[in-house]
């Protein structure tokens, strides 16, 4: 090979490595940016994880929300009058198809003549209506009586009181009378002017101003509403046996109820506890809701019989004997079907609606528990309903089991299979003895005006205030349900001598 064909081999060469340098090159810089290029994929695929995720927490918020939104009376613990207008009510009971009001047949109601009235108006002829001759002492006959019923003219009756001194003919020295221990000041209100105002006030929570203007309009008695706040703390010092009464009764029951609300106390969140009975109620209230309040009140630690409630934890460290409230489930049941569509719950209310018709035909007929077979059919078809809502229940995902230690989060309807599991003994007790109710309205009847109460005055004001409503209600409650008049009730108390507490089951 001569040197220039090796000069040009060499060049070529040269040439051809030139361009594998620059080829090579130019592969640098496009994997560079293809670096780069992957780096920002990884930044925005963390980006896109981070959001999906956030996303994910935000559906499960709105879904918690919406849940939130659905529930009302029907399904769920919320009082009637926290429904939106717009809600259409639904009825547990079946309708009739028929209309409302008096039914064809029906004898209906009306006012009856009283044997003894309390003055008679007679109506003669002056003269006979055909010769028109004068019919004055000539002797008539009653042939129809007609009866207009009305209320007197309210006034006070004032009764004074005089102590006379009387001189002794023998000694020649004088000697007076005393007062009664009840009228202590030269002028003051007896015992049916105050029960009257305190009823107004604490029974049909009819507010202090309107009180005092009530009693001036219906009785001429001009009060302030200091002297009726007075009233109201004599009154509540004077039950202090009767509440002690009270609890013994309760404690004494085969069965109580028992449930708590929220009451506003100087604004501040309070809780209102009732144990009552059919013919015994007893209301306290405590600054938190637990177990430190039942302690307080001291009824529950107490209690032996068998207590009717909600599923409420706190009363489970009892050792009573425990049934909780069919209404409560029906109502969880109902928002469980219908919210979150779950069938198992709309066939489980069903179950529990059926065996609360069963129960009250056989107390009609006298019996005092269902009989075993039918007994043991409801309870075959109520853990029937309990495994089909098992199996309908979505496995658990790496989502749904925790990231830390502890109970994992379950949703609303696995944990109320779990409750009706759990507590199958407690709701279904009724079915074994027919003397338990399947509901808790008791104590909810019980408490309901305490919520009347809070819409009127919006919160009490002071300590004093909320005991003397408790226990001036408790007593008043009692009263009524064993048949005694409030007006009656409330003026023994301020005689010195309250109504005694029956001791009935």
């Amino acid at each position: 090979m001569t040197p220039e064909e090796r000069i040009e081999q060499l060049e070529a060469e040269n040439g051809a490595l030139h361009e594998r340098v620059s080829q090579l090159l130019v592969h640098e810089v496009e994997n560079v940016e293809l670096r780069e290029q992957i780096s920002q994929l990884l930044v925005h695929l963390a980006g896109y994880v981070a959001l999906q995720e956030q996303v994910s927490q935000l559906q499960g918020r709105v879904a918690e929300l919406e849940g939130q939104l659905a529930k009302d009376s029907h399904n769920s613990s919320k009082p009637p009058s926290s429904d939106e207008l717009v809600r259409k009510p639904h009825s547990q009971r079946k309708p009739s198809g028929k209309k409302s009001g008096g039914q064809r047949g029906h004898a209906g109601h009306h006012m009856h003549l009283v044997e003894q009235p309390d003055a008679i108006v007679t109506h003669r002829p002056k003269k006979c209506a055909h010769c028109q001759e004068p019919l004055e002492g000539v002797r008539g006959q009653v042939i129809e009586r007609r009866q207009v019923q009305d209320l007197p003219v309210w006034r006070v009756m004032v009764s004074e009181h005089q102590v006379e001194e009387v001189r002794c003919p023998c000694c020649q020295q004088g000697s007076r009378g005393s007062f009664p221990a009840e009228v202590s000041a030269p002028a003051q209100y007896g015992p049916g002017v105050r029960a009257l105002a305190v009823y107004l006030h604490q029974y049909q929570l009819v507010p202090m101003q309107r009180t005092c203007e009530i009693l001036s309009e219906l009785c001429g008695c001009e009060i302030s509403e200091g002297t009726l706040a007075g009233w109201v703390q004599l009154a509540a010092e004077e039950l202090g046996p009767s509440m002690e009464r009270i609890v013994q009764g309760v404690l004494a029951s085969p069965l109580q109820h028992a449930d708590e609300t929220g009451v506003r106390l100087c604004g501040k969140l309070h809780w209102l506890h009732v144990n009552s009975t059919r013919f015994l109620t007893h209301l306290a209230w405590h600054g938190k809701r637990g177990g430190d309040a039942l302690e307080a009140i001291g009824i529950w630690p107490r209690y032996q019989g068998r207590s009717m409630h909600d599923r409420w934890a706190s009363y489970d460290r009892y050792r009573c004997l425990h049934s909780i409230c069919g209404a409560h489930v029906v109502r969880d049941l109902t928002y469980e079907h219908e919210h979150r569509g779950q069938e198992w719950a709309g066939e489980m209310k069903d179950v529990l609606l059926g065996m609360h018709l069963a129960a009250c035909q056989w107390r009609e007929l006298g019996a005092t528990r269902l009989p075993a077979l039918e007994r043991d059919e409801w309870m075959a078809q109520y853990f029937d309903v309990l495994a089909r809502g098992y199996a309908a229940q979505p496995p658990p995902t790496s989502q749904t089991r925790p990231k830390r230690r502890g109970r994992p989060k379950q949703t609303s309807s696995k944990n109320l299979l779990d409750d009706l599991l759990r507590r199958a003994d407690q709701l279904l007790a009724f079915l074994d003895d027919l003397s338990i109710p399947f509901t808790n309205n008791q104590a909810e009847r019980d408490l309901r005006m305490v919520k009347v109460q809070q819409k009127i005055a919006g919160t009490f004001r002071s300590e004093a205030g909320i005991t003397a409503f408790c226990r001036i209600r408790s007593y008043l409650s009692t009263m009524r349900k064993q048949g005694h008049a409030m007006l009656h009730a409330l003026a023994s108390v301020f005689a010195g001598d309250p109504l005694h507490i029956a001791w009935a089951f």
